[in-house]
């Protein structure tokens, strides 16, 4: 019974402990973690960024500055390379506020968290497509805004992975006397990415391929 007795004592006086801490931390004021959080980016220490932006939102939700911290714990996370976190933190401030005018914004870098982690055209394709679903959305809904001429050109490197890619998979199925899965490769290439190099080429072989294809 004394020893039920002393944990308990123990763990409120450690309940307390915590609670006074918290206290002390709160006596920052939005102004001030929103001047920490800034100060931090801008020396580029990201994670310190993160921490201020991330108190702000949690002790002052209904601040003037809670949606200014959404944003900025997303860049920070983009900034960090943390791209799976920077994805979820921008869709989820696009679907809070989706009127509002760093939308664009947070396309392009939502579409950038993709991009930057493409692979060589032997990976897996997937960043690929989804950077180049971003970038034409960004392009669609806002046309004059000012990532679109950057969206434009990570588009071409998109595309240039994904048509590389296409030809790498058929040519891997022509090798491996994979004929039919190679044709329909090929085809599929010149179809979507007809102005590609990569078209020309399977061009050029798609009537061999096709004559072994009707041999098997």
């Amino acid at each position: 019974m004394k020893n039920l007795l002393l944990f308990f004592i123990v763990a409120l006086l450690l309940c307390g402990c915590s609670l006074f801490e918290t206290s002390n931390e709160m006596e920052k004021s939005a102004q001030e973690l929103v001047s920490e959080g800034s100060s931090a980016f801008v020396d580029e220490d990201y994670k310190t960024a993160v921490k201020a932006y991330t108190d702000l939102k949690d002790w002052y939700p209904f601040s003037k500055y809670a949606i200014l911290a959404e944003l900025k714990i997303a860049d920070a996370h983009y900034h960090l390379e943390e791209y799976d976190e920077a994805i979820l933190a921008y869709e989820e401030f696009e679907k809070m506020h989706p009127k509002n005018e760093a939308i664009p914004h947070i396309i392009y870098r939502t579409g950038l968290c993709w991009f930057n982690q493409m692979g060589t055209i032997d990976r897996d394709h997937t960043p690929a497509k989804n950077s180049l679903i971003q970038f034409n959305r960004l392009i669609d809904q806002f046309p004059k805004s000012e990532y679109v001429q950057k969206a434009k050109e990570d588009i071409k490197a998109c595309m240039d992975n994904l048509s590389g890619h296409e030809l790498y998979v058929a040519n891997f199925y022509f090798k491996t006397k994979k004929y039919k899965a190679a044709l329909k490769r090929y085809e599929y290439l010149v179809e979507n990415y007809p102005e590609s190099k990569e078209a020309q080429e399977a061009l050029n072989k798609i009537p061999g391929c096709r004559d072994l294809a009707n041999k098997n």
